[in-house]
Formats: structure tokens, sequence, C-alpha cells
């Protein structure tokens, strides 16, 4: 009965050290950070997995920290996987600070489909200043999805997480509906592609950090498409710095767009 148990354990251990531990790096649109790294036993096993990132660690923009982006592999090219964009979601505690008393949260769910054939779920959320009408909300609701249809059939799927994750989107959809009632805020709360168009075409400028007044954004180092010739590796998220004033945690969320009604 020993020698079963020890050859079991010693069968276990031989399989851990058999693995191999891959680099996974973000896609071009974010200069090909690496995300971290994960353990496999073969090419096929990294294939598919998800892994996420906040797009602070992504662009050192302490504004969007509470946006966390999703990421899918979808190749191997040595020991180094490749992702793509797979979706993107808002924390809870954030969400939980926008809906507070004596206000309606209205949620939608779009599906849309971008010029380059990627199809995505969107699901917006409008925040009023006070309690409205379920009128006023099928009105609000039908406004979002228009208004997200109507862009994201004119650009790729690069140009679309732009807008998302950049606020461009959801600024679109509050002046659009500001005619219907005085919207507190909307935010963009969950995207997940559901379908994989055309590849983004190379050389597209990446999703930077804005740049503040009189100095230029911080450009993220970018990662080799194949494994390293130098042996180096290249500098992982942790890196890039985290040091956050105490006044940018709360002035803008970034993502949302307010709207304030009038005599205010």
């Amino acid at each position: 009965m020993a020698q079963k148990t020890r050859a079991a354990a010693k069968k276990v251990k031989d399989r851990w050290r058999a693995k191999e531990w891959y680099k996974v790096y973000a896609p071009d649109m974010f200069s090909r950070m690496q995300l971290g790294e994960t353990p496999a036993d073969s090419p096929d096993g990294v294939i598919g997995r998800v892994t996420e990132a906040t797009v602070q660690d992504l662009t050192g923009d302490f504004s969007k920290m509470h946006i966390k982006l999703k990421f899918k592999v979808h190749s191997v090219s040595g020991l180094d996987a490749h992702t793509m964009f797979f979706g993107h979601d808002l924390t809870s505690d954030y969400v939980r600070r926008l809906t507070r008393r004596k206000r309606t949260k209205t949620d939608a769910v779009v599906d849309v489909t971008t010029k380059d054939g990627w199809e995505i779920r969107v699901k917006p959320m409008a925040v009023s200043e006070q309690r409205i009408q379920a009128s006023q909300e099928t009105a609000i609701r039908n406004i979002m999805r228009d208004e997200i249809k109507r862009v994201a059939s004119g650009v790729t799927i690069g140009e679309f997480v732009r807008l998302l994750i950049m606020g461009d989107l959801a600024k679109a959809v509050s002046d659009a509906s500001k005619s219907i009632v005085p919207i507190k805020r909307i935010e963009i709360r969950r995207s997940e592609v559901t379908r994989v168009g055309k590849p983004p075409e190379p050389g597209e400028a990446p999703i930077t950090a804005p740049a503040g007044p009189g100095e230029a954004a911080e450009q993220p180092q970018e990662a080799p498409a194949g494994p390293s010739s130098e042996g180096g590796a290249p500098p992982a998220p942790s890196e890039v710095s985290t040091e956050q004033p105490a006044e940018a945690a709360e002035q803008s969320s970034g993502q949302g767009a307010e709207e304030r009604p009038e005599g205010q």
C-alpha cells in the first residue's frame, strides 16, 4: 500500500515538472504588454484561456482603475501566448457607488456588429438624478440600443474598444438621452465578444493614457512578437507606475458621462 502511495505521488510530481510556463501578451491595441504567465503541458492547453487586467495596468491611467479588460488566448508562438480582446467589466464597488437611493438605474442589453464583423454583446447602464417613470425608462433603453448600434456599425473592433474604455461611447449615449430626462451618469457596464470577426489591421495606434497638460502620454513598452532572441523578458504590468494620487481616484470615472439638470 505504501509503495502505491509513493508511486502516485511521484507520478503527480513528474506531471507538474513537465509543464512549461507560457508568457501571455496583450493584443497590438495595447502594445503587446505582458499580462502574466500560465503553466501548461502543451500549447493546445493554453489556447482558450482567459486572463484579466485593468486599464490602469495597461495604460497607466489611474482614472480607469475600475475597468477590467478580459483577453482570450488565440495563438501560441514558442512560449509566447498571444491574446485578443474578449470583453470588459466594471468593478462591483464602482457600480454600487453609482446606484444610490432616490435614483433609477436603467439597464439594457445590446447586440452589435462592428464593420469588420465582430459581434459584441454590450450592457449599458443609465443612472438618473431622481426616480423616473417606467415609460421614461423604456425611452432611455431604446435610445441606448439605437445609439450603441449606430456607433458600432461604423468602426472596427480596435476603434470600438477605444471608444468603450475612454468614455466616448458613453458620452454619445448620454448626449442622445438627455432630451428624455436628466441623467446623472451613463456607463457601459459590461461587454462580451460573441463572435470573432476580421483580425485588427497591423499598425493601428495603440490605446494609451491621455496626455495631461504640458506632458506627453506615457507609452507602454512593446513586447516581442515571438520568442526573444536576447533572452530578456518584457516588463510585466506590475512594473507600470501605480502611484495613485488621492484626487485622481475620485475625480473622473473616465468612462461614464455626467449630465446635470438645468438650473443647477
